[in-house]
């Protein structure tokens, strides 16, 4: 029996389906480092070799509207058969892909976590979000001025590297844990990132709290300091502390405040039970916006790990169901209502939290300890596991088809990458008949393909516990890029990532990217973005406090 056609959407349907704000996942099928080239601005990326890995939790409602975006039809065919097994029922495919978005008149934005990005820059232009240079920030540190630096990036993206003297508080920890950070209202807090948008938000969140201290976001943030010719620290530990007593009492009043002044809606117990007795005809995300280590230490079931900062920068990667309905929680009412005041203003989610003595009763009775589990589809065929001494014995084709990226950091000695998109390709290509392993970071994604793949290649198998496990054994890895046989094209690689000589030239492109994107949105006329004006003391004293910085006044 021939597989039922799938149906076809043209980019005007497409336009007015975004324009009723009803649910709707467009969901762009090629690997991120070719979507970061040319995509649409409210799409999620879910490559068709990871789409089994990904796209229960993009789209967990099997019934909501997909479509489904590629350049010219390379892949979204392929994408839909494997939606239809997985048992979505409403696939459609984007007429023209990107092409035919762009020949129909419509914006077609490059980067990644766009919508997200964009809101940054749309905040800082709308609320003049005060700013501090590299150059005056230094010259500040250098005289012993009384400041500190807070890092809005999650503690892995701090460890590799800092502004010297910076403490991690990652996003939606920044209400948190300023107070207790800088306990006297005169020290100047400075915000940062590696670019631009965690920097504007992380300060923006300080001000719309109405903090008393002086607050300004790094221009540029860790790119602007390095271009500016001053060094990083590297390994670094400091994290801001966790606020407590009055401290804490002073962060809940402060974001109560901005979750009201928001119109973020709290619900109770049976707000939520409304909200899952209508998940088989609206989308429902439950997340858990607290620091990750604190969610695998315990956590309600059925929710997912999604730190606040990370989530309104990266919504995309969280949040593939436009129009979709979102509820919060944390322990501590700060952080869900600092994280669900920023979502409101994206524009196309409805947002909640819930209380906190409705969390609290959540997590007494349904409390799980461990990562977030990750759901997948039934197994499409048996998983062939082989361990990693099987492999180091034997004569067998290692394949990984994580990422590029971590191929080059280390990979097991002699094996190959393969962006799993183009596995299928290769293998219809394949000359050597040597057995052929498959492996990913745990081994996950390597035995979902394998999986796949069993009934067409019987000897293709997967590395049980995958790379990680079998760097755990000391058993023989490599780094660089040698045996990548795809390139770059499955991962978006930052300036960080380019080599010496290019370094300053693409962090330079990478600013000047992020600050065209308000002129950008603004032409396309597709996003909802509505900036929230909090107007607190906050703002004026934290120019005044520029301002004397830069007349050579003493604060």
């Amino acid at each position: 029996m021939s597989a039922k056609p799938v149906r076809t959407l043209t980019p005007e349907a497409l336009r007015n389906l975004l324009a009723t704000r009803s649910e709707v996942a467009v969901l762009d099928v090629r690997e991120e480092g070719v979507s970061a080239r040319r995509r649409l601005f409210y799409s999620s990326v879910a490559p068709v070799g990871r789409l089994g890995y990904v796209v229960r939790r993009l789209v967990p409602r099997l019934d909501a509207p997909i479509v489904l975006v590629d350049d010219h039809g390379e892949y979204t065919s392929r994408a839909a058969a494997l939606l239809g097994e997985f048992g979505y029922t409403d696939v459609s495919i984007l007429e023209g892909g990107v092409e035919g978005w762009a020949r129909a008149g419509y914006e077609v934005f490059s980067g990644t976590n766009v919508p997200g990005k964009a809101f940054g820059e749309i905040i800082e232009a709308r609320l003049h979000t005060p700013n501090i240079d590299a150059v005056t920030l230094k010259a500040r540190q250098d005289a012993g001025d009384d400041l500190i630096v807070l890092d809005s990036r999650p503690f892995g993206e701090y460890h590799t590297m800092n502004i010297p003297g910076g403490i991690e508080c990652a996003g939606a920890e920044l209400v948190y844990r300023a107070l207790a950070a800088a306990p006297s209202p005169d020290t100047l807090i400075v915000v940062n990132c590696a670019g631009r948008t965690r920097s504007i938000l992380g300060a923006q969140s300080l001000i719309n709290a109405g903090i008393p201290n002086p607050v300004a976001a790094l221009t540029g943030g860790s790119m602007a300091w390095l271009l500016s010719g001053y060094t990083l620290e590297h390994g670094q530990t400091r994290t801001a502390p966790r606020p407590s007593g009055d401290t804490l009492a002073a962060a809940r009043e402060l974001a109560a405040t901005v979750a009201k002044r928001a119109n973020v809606r709290i619900i109770d117990a049976e707000g939520l039970a409304a909200l899952e007795r209508e998940t088989a005809t609206r989308t429902l995300y439950r997340f858990d916006v607290r620091h990750p280590l604190e969610y695998e230490a315990g956590h309600p079931a059925n929710w997912r790990s999604a730190p606040g900062g990370q989530l309104v920068q990266a919504t995309d990667e969280y949040v593939g169901t436009l129009h979709a309905t979102v509820v919060l929680r944390d322990d501590d009412g700060v952080r869900a209502r600092m994280t669900a005041s920023w979502l409101v203003q994206l524009g196309y989610l409805d947002v909640y939290v819930l209380d906190d003595a409705a969390s609290s009763e959540l997590a007494a009775h349904s409390l799980e300890a461990g990562p977030e589990p990750r759901p997948l589809p039934a197994a499409q065929g048996r998983t062939r596991w082989v361990e990693p001494d099987d492999v180091a014995a034997g004569k067998v084709q290692v394949i990984d088809i994580d990422h590029s990226l971590g191929f080059r950091a280390g990979h097991i000695a002699g094996a190959s990458f393969i962006a799993a998109s183009a596995l299928d390709d290769h293998l219809e290509q394949r000359v050597d008949k040597d057995p052929i392993v498959l492996t990913s970071e745990d081994g996950t994604l390597a035995g979902l393909v394998a999986a796949r793949l069993a009934h067409r290649v019987p000897d293709i198998a997967a590395l049980l516990g995958g790379t990680r496990r079998w760097r755990s054994l000391k058993l023989p890895v490599e780094t660089g890029d040698t045996g990548n046989l795809t390139g770059d094209d499955d991962a978006w690689y930052s300036p960080y990532h380019a080599a010496p000589d290019q370094v300053a030239a693409q962090m330079n492109a990478y600013l000047a990217w992020e600050l065209q994107l308000v002129e950008q949105v603004d032409r396309d006329g597709i996003a909802a973005i509505a900036p929230l004006d909090f107007d607190t003391k906050t703002s004026a004293r934290s120019r005044e406090r520029l301002t004397a910085l830069d007349s050579g006044a003493q604060p």
